[in-house]
């Protein structure tokens, strides 16, 4: 039987309607209360991400929760993402007309706002008359405010408050106060000018919202950007340009030179080159040839390719890596919990403070006009939207920033722990090395030429698959060796390779195995027998990266220490040790008992990252608080680690460690100013140092403020 996790599937909704924090933790409770449901919302994104047990709810009941929740919800995927955009644009001039039009009708109120002191009469003297201030000021409050009720009506039927609420409850107030005195023909002054002004203030900071909200997202929209709609494709002997969602694995493609490759796949004829720089953030092209791989969105070179069709559609590492960025910016980062738990209870006590404020107001000045004002502008500077948008705004700028620099964030938890890394335990093969050995030494015996004992090594090992053979093999074909077929090989596992090359009997293997001395071969020794003699030594290594030693200089500046792990010899790990930068390592350490090792470094207290192929080492990648798997872009690597490197450069850890400190720095900045603000406008609303309508455009520029401040990530760069 099939554990719940394995049967969880899990679904994008685009939602309608949001507002502020208050909306979004409403509809995340909701759907948090279906039986088998884990579900996140993104207040900035207007997204829930939620994984669920389909044999407990459907799809049609997560939509339907919603729904009944007071907003709209439809799926969300690829083939909707056009049509969702196209409706937010729409919704957006809408809401840009609806604003000049209440623009229009507020002038005049607020135009008449100079006059007033300049007669002596103060800010209620009337210059226009009371009824032409009404007319202008309804419109204003039940046309163009009528989304404030319509949001705040379905928040209470939900069970609790919104920003809505408030500025519904607010301006109302003032409205029906001024009618009041209007039709009964009071002496008391009118605020009609102060309603009119709070809601077209309110709608103006929503719409600049809007706009900076959609800049956090720019990553993610210039990645989908990056793949062509259309393709050169070989069908029964001719050459058709067909839409890309239409092709299939096995079909052959036709990449111009310039164009964007459009699917993932492999070259079966042509070189080229490929800008990989929106997958990897590696600006060189890479060389491309037969039998290379290549990916949909690159940039093909000066040549021209046929490409084998091997992934399409949402099956490329391009929509992989979509998914994920998407799912990363969806999540909720630990920072967050204090804000949620705030925004859940904001508005019932903010309704209390303008109740007593009222009250207080009213009984001991004795004035109850100065208690309404005041009590109306408690209700309308209180903005729980700047809460709710600090950190989410700051996590999706800080994840598409590290897609753009081939770093592949799973979550906001891993964004958020990064920071705090105190000790980096490193792989060495393939992480600090180029993972792939290379002959680096070749000593002969008297009457014996190095080329001659190579082509006799590699010919030999053409008939085995272990590294160390394919290093004697790639050395000989570089060198332009002619290679023989080996006759009669056999394989002694754990020594070496026996067989027959032109008629001769040759052994290559470790010296011990051929009873050989320990030669002066620099790296490790292949020793070389034909015909019973030993003819020669080869020295095989795996040469450290150029990019590794600048790395682990810029992790200790960064306050960092590396630990490398390896199961090489002490000697072959001091020295890579050494070239690298290393002061610290553990040698003959087996891949199973890394984990092992991670665990002990993580017992001293300190975070501990682990960064690996993301294969081998998936057990210490899971034992390390904050794992990083290195290159290939695989998916098992995507799914071993927190973090995924999209290019095999220890580099990539150090820039996941800064854009982490950089991102966690804008949402501690998003934070302190959002309550700050709460903190010091509510109190100072209360004892009467604001008016209603200083009061509304505080609260409209405040989410405006937190957003801005977030889309100043941008200026992070890899690398620094």
């Amino acid at each position: 039987m099939k554990s719940r996790n394995e049967t969880c599937e899990t679904v994008e909704l685009a939602i309608g309607g949001m507002t502020c924090a208050a909306c979004s933790a409403r509809i995340e409770r909701q759907l948090n209360k279906l039986p088998g449901v884990e579900a996140v919302v993104n207040l900035p994104a207007e997204r829930a991400h939620i994984r669920f047990d389909p044999h407990a709810v459907d799809v049609e009941k997560l939509i339907a929760t919603i729904v009944k929740t007071g907003f709209t919800a439809t799926p969300s995927t690829a083939d909707t993402r056009a049509e969702e955009k196209a409706r937010k644009q729409a919704a957006y001039r809408a809401e840009v007309k609806r604003f000049w039009i209440a623009l229009a009708l507020t002038l005049p109120l607020i135009a008449q706002m100079p006059f007033m002191f300049a007669a002596g009469g103060g800010v209620h003297a009337d210059i226009l008359p009371r009824w032409l201030q009404f007319l202008l000021a309804t419109p204003v409050q039940f046309w163009i405010g009528w989304r404030f009720y319509v949001g705040g009506w379905n928040a209470l039927r939900g069970g609790s408050g919104n920003m809505d609420v408030l500025v519904a409850l607010g301006t109302t107030m003032a409205w029906a106060y001024s009618t009041v005195v209007l039709l009964f023909g009071l002496h008391q002054h009118v605020y009609f000018e102060a309603s009119a002004t709070v809601i077209t203030l309110v709608l103006m900071g929503k719409i600049l919202e809007a706009r900076a909200k959609a800049k956090t997202g720019a990553a993610i929209e210039a990645l989908m950007k990056l793949a062509p709609a259309t393709a050169h494709v070989e069908r029964e002997g001719r050459l058709v340009e067909l839409p890309v969602k239409s092709l299939i694995p096995g079909d052959i493609v036709i990449v111009r030179p310039g164009e964007a490759v459009p699917v993932d796949g492999e070259v079966v004829a042509g070189t080229s080159s490929a800008n990989e720089a929106m997958l990897t953030g590696e600006s060189l092209p890479v060389a491309k040839t037969v039998g290379d791989k290549v990916f949909a969105a690159t940039i093909n070179g000066d040549g021209l390719l046929r490409v084998k069709a091997t992934g399409v559609g949402a099956h490329t590492l391009l929509s992989g890596i979509i998914r994920l960025v998407e799912e990363a910016q969806g999540s909720k980062a630990p920072v967050q919990r204090l804000a949620d738990k705030v925004a859940a209870i904001f508005v019932p006590v903010v309704v209390t403070i303008a109740l007593l404020t009222f009250g207080a107001w009213w009984m001991l000045a004795g004035d109850f006009t100065q208690a309404l004002i005041n009590a109306v502008a408690v209700l309308v500077i209180a903005c729980p939207c700047a809460l709710g948008l600090a950190t989410p705004t700051a996590i999706m700028v800080g994840t598409g920033l590290g897609a753009k620099a081939g770093i592949l964030i799973k979550n906001a938890q891993a964004l958020e722990l990064a920071e705090k890394i105190q000790v980096l335990a490193v792989d060495k093969t393939g992480t600090l090395t180029e993972g792939r050995p290379v002959v680096v030494d070749i000593k002969v015996g008297a009457g014996d030429t190095a080329p001659d004992v190579l082509r006799l090594a590699a010919s030999l090992e053409q008939g085995s698959t272990h590294p160390l053979a394919a290093a004697l093999v790639a050395e000989a074909k570089r060198q332009g060796l002619t290679l023989e077929a080996p006759q009669e090989v056999s394989v002694e596992a754990g020594k070496g390779i026996r067989g027959t090359v032109g008629g001769k009997t040759v052994r290559v293997g470790s010296p011990d195995w051929l009873g050989a001395a320990a030669g002066d071969a620099v790296g490790s020794q292949i020793a070389v027998e034909v015909e019973g003699q030993v003819v020669g030594v080869i020295g095989v290594a795996d040469p450290l990266r150029e990019s590794s030693k600048a790395a682990v200089a810029r992790l200790r500046r960064l306050g960092v220490e590396v630990v490398m792990l390896t199961g090489d010899n002490a000697a072959t790990a001091a020295e890579i040790a050494r070239q690298a930068g290393v002061d610290r390592f553990e040698a003959n350490v087996l891949p199973g008992d890394k984990a092992a090792h991670v665990a002990a470094l993580k017992s001293s207290g300190k975070i501990v990252g682990m960064a690996g192929d993301g294969i081998n080492d998936a057990p210490a990648l899971a034992a390390a608080d904050v794992s990083f798997a290195m290159g290939a872009g695989a998916d098992v690597a995507m799914q071993a680690a927190d973090v995924t490197l999209m290019k095999n450069d220890l580099g990539g850890v150090a820039d996941a460690i800064s854009l982490s400190r950089a991102t966690l720095a804008k949402i501690r900045q998003n934070l302190f100013w959002a309550f700050i603000y709460n903190v010091i406008g509510i109190p100072a609303a209360a004892l009467g140092y604001l008016n209603p309508v200083v009061a509304g455009a505080a609260m409209a520029m405040s989410s405006v403020s937190v957003v801005s401040n977030s889309l100043l990530l941008k200026r992070w760069r890899p690398g620094r």
